[in-house]
């Protein structure tokens, strides 16, 4: 059975206590059907369970589109199964990047099964992307709101700014080579500060409230009770993508990047240069420069590349449209 976020840890780390979790549909007009995946329980039963989900296969492009396609027009559940079942590595990976929170991690994997089942749900293949790309979103958002549900408001707060130092400070600290569980020198300080935009102020006491957290070690075995069961750094030695989600985000840079050219041709030559010089490069020429270009005003420069790329929205429109079609 599916674990329920009602049901993770709630400051006394009982990750034991599941119930289902419904059909992705949710619809309340007929009777749900659970999921039947892997559970997942307590820390005893997470070796067990990251190992079973290695077993099911990476889906083909056109495998996972056709199952897509199915769940989406006709809700049907083994479909939906396939889809999650064939992604619950991704939802792993991911969730093993949160684990400096304190939070067991079976607890972060569940939030972010939920995540992806609602990822599914929503998905739509006609739009050319891969689910892992679009998933990824809704598995992130999930596990980062079950961390702030978690932590108790005396050590996190609320603000966007602390939010925002929660979950980018250790990484940060990393990069500066600032140590763990100390304070932060004034000039790292004003770094990072400045480069999330917040008040120095915010990031000094964002810094001491997480260093009372502590984080896990990874060397700690995955199952107390048995020896040789392995240590969590064994699951996490290998950064790279998995190459679902690799394959997913290229198709998805090529599917835009196609489009895009396509979108294009329905500019005359002055608007596609304009707007490409203006919103498309990575040094933007200034309206003064074009305008010297054309011989015309900064605010007629200013003008065509509104339009050009009222123009451009509109085709990109258009060939998604057409994509769809041929796509069906």
């Amino acid at each position: 059975m599916w674990p329920h976020p009602a049901d993770a840890h709630q400051g006394s780390g009982n990750s034991g206590r599941r119930r289902k979790v419904r059909d992705v549909n949710n619809n309340s007009n007929r009777s749900s059907r659970a999921l039947s995946v892997p559970a997942l329980g307590g820390e005893q039963s997470l070796n067990r369970y990251l190992s079973e989900i290695k077993k099911f296969p990476v889906l083909k492009p056109e495998q996972e589109y056709m199952l897509a396609k199915r769940y989406q027009e006709h809700e049907d559940p083994d479909a939906a199964k396939q889809l999650v079942t064939s992604h619950l590595r991704l939802v792993a990976k991911i969730a093993m990047g949160y684990r400096g929170y304190g939070l067991p991690v079976s607890d972060l994997i569940s939030e972010g099964n939920v995540g992806l089942m609602q990822g599914v749900k929503k998905f739509e293949p006609d739009r050319g992307f891969r689910l892992a790309t679009y998933a990824m979103w809704w598995i992130k958002a999930s596990i980062q709101e079950f961390i702030l549900r978690s932590w108790s408001l005396v050590k996190m707060g609320t603000t966007a700014a602390q939010k925002k130092l929660f979950f980018n400070l250790r990484r940060m600290k990393k990069n500066l080579e600032a140590y763990e569980d100390s304070d932060l020198a004034p000039n790292d300080v004003a770094k990072i500060a400045k480069d999330l935009g917040v008040p120095e102020q915010e990031v000094v006491n964002m810094n001491r409230r997480m260093m009372m957290g502590g984080d896990s070690s990874l060397n700690v075995s995955m199952r107390s009770d048995e020896e040789g069961s392995g240590q969590w750094q064994d699951w996490l030695t290998d950064d790279r993508p998995l190459q679902d989600e690799t394959v997913a985000n290229k198709e998805e840079a090529s599917v835009r990047h196609d489009m895009l050219v396509d979108a294009l041709d329905a500019l005359n030559d002055r608007e596609k240069h304009i707007l490409t010089e203006r919103r498309l490069t990575d040094n933007p020429q200034t309206l003064e420069e074009l305008s010297q270009v054309y011989d015309v005003s900064r605010e007629r420069i200013r003008q065509i590349e509104v339009r050009a790329f009222e123009k451009l929205q509109k085709a990109m429109q258009r060939v998604a449209g057409e994509k769809m079609l041929t796509a069906a």
